[in-house]
């Protein structure tokens, strides 16, 4: 049988024999007559549960013959439950500019800058393509253009000047680097 997800798990210990023959088995029984004792429970509930465990792959026959809960079963699904999913928002960039956005800007929204330089350059690099070559903006509209992608528009302004990527003079800003496509 394949791994058991969460959701399989949580259905397994929904049921309060199979949650008791689980808590036998984990203390130390290892056979139906062990989990009967431990768990009080009469034989045909606590065989008809050990079956049900068994069947699902949660509980197997130990290297001794013994029954044993299988504790890999919860990490896995665990893992499982926690694990991302694969996010699409920056499929067309690079593996190593992709794995720095991935990091630093979500759902088109920058969540961080980055402390290290060659990453905040990578996110000062994404941010400065909301920005038209040879076009000027003014004060206002630069902020209300990063003020999309980050709640501080001063700081990354002044990221994007510091890194020669906008320009300034006379109250107006534009574009003088960074990629283009």
């Amino acid at each position: 049988m394949g791994a058991l997800d969460a959701a399989s798990l949580v259905g397994l210990l929904a049921d309060d024999d199979r949650r008791l023959v689980v808590a036998a088995l984990t203390l130390g029984a290892s056979d139906l007559d062990t989990v009967v004792a431990a768990t009080a429970l009469p034989s045909e509930r606590a065989s008809r549960a050990l079956g049900r465990l068994v069947d699902a792959g949660l509980v197997v026959a130990g290297s001794d013959g013994g029954l044993a809960v299988l504790g890999a079963a919860f990490q896995q699904a665990a893992r499982a439950a926690l694990a991302r999913p694969p996010r699409e928002e920056h499929a067309d960039e690079p593996a190593a500019r992709r794995k720095i956005l991935d990091a630093f800007v979500v759902d088109g929204r920058i969540t961080a800058v980055p402390a290290g330089h060659g990453k905040r350059l990578v996110v000062l690099d994404w941010l400065v393509q909301d920005f038209e070559p040879g076009v000027r903006y003014s004060e206002r509209a630069v902020n209300a253009i990063i003020e999309r992608r980050h709640a501080d528009p001063a700081a990354l302004r002044r990221y994007l000047v510091d890194e020669h990527l906008l320009d300034r003079a006379g109250g107006e800003y534009w574009r003088i680097g960074g990629t283009v496509d």
